[in-house]
């Protein structure tokens, strides 16, 4: 029997590492999940144990190069973002990987915007909001003012997705998927380093940019196999949609935070879309994408903990409750009469100030809390629509799987077709496809997501 190829990509998120192997019908032939104990930085923050990665890449590739029923063919990437590795001219890595919710020194946010002037106007070319460690060009000037004896010995600082990429290829690149992630870095006029970037001179320490379909070969002895330059994992997960589909839709990718995607919407990011905290991601052919997104899946965590406590119900029990419409019109009709169907946008959706003694039951409640969050939810990918030729939302990640969610969403958007999209692991196959014409002798096969078509039962609008 041949061995079977196949690509492997190496799927980084901040809790959960994953490898996995897909085939030339990209059909998940192996996986594999780990998790690493964060470690503590200088501060004593919290952050990546980089270490074990980089033993976890190497040791997975060996074995998985002794296994002799798959042949590899090629190696990808896709990893968070606002992440930096700064390594030495022989490739050591000479920091820790800091954590992008490290606490910013306000004294120097305040001499940067000093030096080179309105935020606002910073935030808009760079489509990036003001983040502080979330800007991982922020992160670069922090260390450039504090610690300038480690800055001199930095040869290049790499986003995480680029130095896992470099320890399979030896050479270093960088990507505009991961630069265009709300760094600060990138001037999405000038299609160029920001002004600021040069001045400061931090674009020498950033290595060069190349397309995020090329490829390298391996470093390892004796493998053939093509190396990935690496994806960051919001614009991977949006590759998928980018090759199925061609008419203009917009991703909502859910998660701890629900993101949403107009890959057909490029116009600038206005002052009010950043205040809202709307961003432009890049995708992997180099275009901008407008993004909107509001914290909803950290606030659901939260909040059916608050609900099952007070009700004294099972957790779990919310992962499967059914919709009910009824209930849905009724909770719908007591807004209107309050005057909640358009809220502004806030970190939290208004369930967090509600008191749950107020309902019947959890179920009122949870039906409540989902509504709340798709109103949110409505507002948030409201600001990147903004195109009449969109007429489709496609849902995927946790909340697509949510059926109260779904059929709140298609009621709040009754003019759109609305989808819950079902893949196995968009990222990583964002990730393999990204570079398929270098591994991959089979065409891109057009099933590879699943579509559950949520009906609106009403033209009215909400």
């Amino acid at each position: 029997m041949s061995a079977v190829p196949v690509i492997v990509v190496f799927d980084v998120g901040k809790t959960n590492k994953k490898i996995f192997l897909f085939d030339e019908d990209y059909k998940i032939v192996f996986e594999r999940s780990a998790r690493f104990i964060e470690m503590y930085d200088e501060d004593g923050d919290p952050c990546e144990n980089l270490e074990s990665l980089r033993l976890s890449i190497f040791d997975s590739l060996r074995e998985i190069s002794r296994r002799k029923e798959f042949e590899i063919k090629a190696v990808n990437f896709s990893g968070y973002g606002a992440s930096f590795v700064y390594i030495d001219e022989y490739g050591k890595p000479l920091a820790p990987l800091y954590n992008y919710l490290k606490a910013y020194p306000q004294e120097l946010i305040k001499s940067f915007y000093a030096c080179y002037g309105n935020p606002e106007t910073i935030s808009a070319s760079t489509a990036s909001p003001m983040l502080g460690s979330l800007n991982s060009g922020m992160q670069l000037y922090r260390i450039k003012k504090e610690k300038p004896a480690l800055y001199q010995q930095i040869k290049y600082a790499l986003h995480l997705p680029q130095y896992l990429s470099y320890l399979v290829s030896g050479v270093e690149y960088s990507d505009l998927t991961s630069i265009g992630c709300h760094t600060g870095l990138w001037d999405f006029k000038e299609n160029a380093y920001h002004e600021w970037v040069k001045k400061e001179g931090l674009d020498q320490k950033l290595a060069p940019i190349v397309d995020a379909d090329h490829v390298f070969p391996s470093e390892f002895p004796g493998n053939q196999y093509k190396v990935g330059i690496g994806l960051h994992d919001s614009s991977a997960a949006l590759i998928p949609y980018l090759t199925n589909f061609h008419e203009p839709f917009i991703l909502i990718s859910t998660g701890t935070w629900c993101i949403t995607m107009n890959p057909f919407n490029n116009s600038p990011l206005t002052l009010a879309e950043l205040k809202n905290d709307c961003l432009s991601y890049m995708q992997y052919k180099g275009k901008p994408v407008k993004a909107s997104r509001i914290f909803a899946g950290y606030e659901h965590e939260q909040q059916i903990k608050r609900i099952a406590t007070h009700f004294k119900q099972n957790i779990g029990r919310y992962r499967h409750m059914k919709y009910d419409a009824k209930l849905t019109a009724e909770l719908l009709e007591r807004m209107k009469q309050n005057n909640e169907l358009n809220p502004p946008l806030h970190k939290e959706s208004a369930f967090a100030a509600r008191d749950l003694s107020a309902f019947l039951s959890d179920k009122e409640a949870y039906h409540q809390f989902i509504l709340d969050i798709a109103l949110q939810q409505r507002t948030s990918s409201g600001m990147v629509i903004a195109d009449e030729q969109v007429k489709r939302i496609f849902v995927d990640g946790g909340f697509s799987k949510n059926t109260i969610y779904m059929n709140m969403l298609a009621l709040l958007f009754p003019e759109l077709e609305v989808f819950a999209a079902s893949m196995a692991q968009a990222t990583a196959i964002g990730a393999a496809l990204a570079i398929h014409q270098c591994w991959n002798r089979k065409p891109v096969p057009n099933d590879m997501i699943e579509l559950k078509y949520y009906a609106t039962h009403t033209n009215k609008e909400i």
